[in-house]
């Protein structure tokens, strides 16, 4: 394999915490084998060969899972809640990494801020605990009436207020993803990976093995996370808004997330739920009631598609990136809403560990597992 070599994905056989130091995963001149070529898993094979190691990526279907649904938004404030102050500082660390990896991969991101805002009286109320959060966690935030809201973004309905996070950006994933595979080229394969023998020759060799397979994590892992599922709607419109818009309208939360070229992401449900990830009727109206009301122009859109992926979902919403109780295998999995966000982080993470032996304590997958180490 070695170092990433043009022409494509392959076609492969059918069939926050601190940082800690901990024991050190070394290839031992070894190869390093991804399994799941999502965002994480295509940011951290990037990653290890830029360093120069040798990578594998195995996937049957890549940048298909939640990547295709996301929106991108890369919103530590937006998405922050109480007693999340690390994930507020981890996703800070993350965002700063991605326009310089956007610059490498030639793709866009979009930096005009985001809208937070309520559309009456008590969803503007939601808008401002919410920025009172931020102000006291030392982040930036831009108070705006409704009259410097329309000013800034003149496609807004009727809005009460709300706020401007100059910060907060986006990024197209799927573009991402794209540019991603083709950078690696054939160090990814389209084949699934089991990771039983894959752990055994690890152990046997020295090699590491990374596991980023999104929800559905192989056992002995498979109870760290569950899926949730999130929907997400794609129309083209000629007026898409400036910024991030998003907002609560009658209590409800909706964001838009414009593209360059006239797309908007409409987002995102989020339902537990037993089985595969499907779009529904009742998901669509929830998005799309909202949404009309802050984006009126909306009703001018053309309809694109709607998607439905699983999100990883953890015990405590934070991400499980580093060693487990197998020697050699690594996960990089569980980042619920902020995979495009912390991609670029856990890219570093796992490759830091791999190098050096360090790590997030907070972002330990051992810490919800009750088999520590072999």
């Amino acid at each position: 394999m070695g170092r990433a070599r043009s022409g494509g994905v392959r076609e492969g056989a059918r069939g926050s915490g601190g940082v800690t130091r901990v024991t050190r995963v070394g290839t031992g001149g070894g190869r390093v084998t991804v399994l799941g070529a999502g965002i994480i898993g295509l940011c951290v094979a990037d990653e290890l060969v830029r360093r120069g190691l040798e990578v594998l990526v195995l996937d049957p279907t890549p940048g298909q899972g939640a990547s295709w649904a996301a929106a991108g938004m890369l919103s530590p404030a937006a998405e922050s809640w109480y007693g999340e102050t690390d994930l507020l500082e981890t996703g800070r660390r993350s965002a700063r990494l991605w326009p310089p990896l956007a610059a490498r991969l030639g793709v866009e991101v979009h930096t005009r801020g985001t809208l937070l805002v309520g559309h009456d009286a008590g969803d503007l109320q939601g808008v401002e605990r919410h920025a009172a959060l931020l102000t006291a966690a030392g982040e930036a935030v831009h108070p705006l009436g409704r009259r410097e809201l329309r000013s800034v973004e003149p496609g807004l309905g009727r809005v009460a207020g709300g706020v401007l996070l100059r910060e907060e950006w986006a990024v197209d994933p799927r573009r991402a993803v794209a540019a991603l595979a083709a950078r690696l080229g054939d160090v990814v394969v389209r084949r699934a990976g089991a990771l039983a023998p894959l752990a055994e020759e690890a152990r046997a060799r020295g090699d590491v093995v990374v596991v980023a397979t999104g929800a559905t994590l192989p056992e002995p892992f498979g109870h760290l996370v569950r899926g949730v599922r999130g929907e997400t709607i794609r129309v083209r419109c000629d007026d898409p808004p400036v910024h991030v818009v998003r907002g609560l309208v009658r209590g409800r939360a909706v964001y838009l997330v414009p593209r360059a070229d006239g797309e908007v992401v409409v987002g995102a449900t989020s339902g537990e739920h037993d089985g595969p990830p499907v779009a529904t009727v009742g998901g669509v109206a929830e998005l799309l009631e909202p949404a009309r009301t802050l984006l009126p122009g909306l009703d001018r859109a053309t309809w694109l598609e709607v998607v439905a992926r699983d999100r990883p979902g953890t015990a405590d919403n934070r991400p499980l990136v580093g060693p487990t109780h197998l020697p050699g295998v690594l996960l990089a999995a569980g980042h619920f809403r902020h995979g495009v966000l912390l991609a670029p982080l856990t890219a570093l993470v796992i490759a830091d560990h791999i190098e050096h032996g360090t790590g997030l304590s907070a972002w330990d997958p051992r810490r919800l597992d009750e088999r520590k180490t072999a």
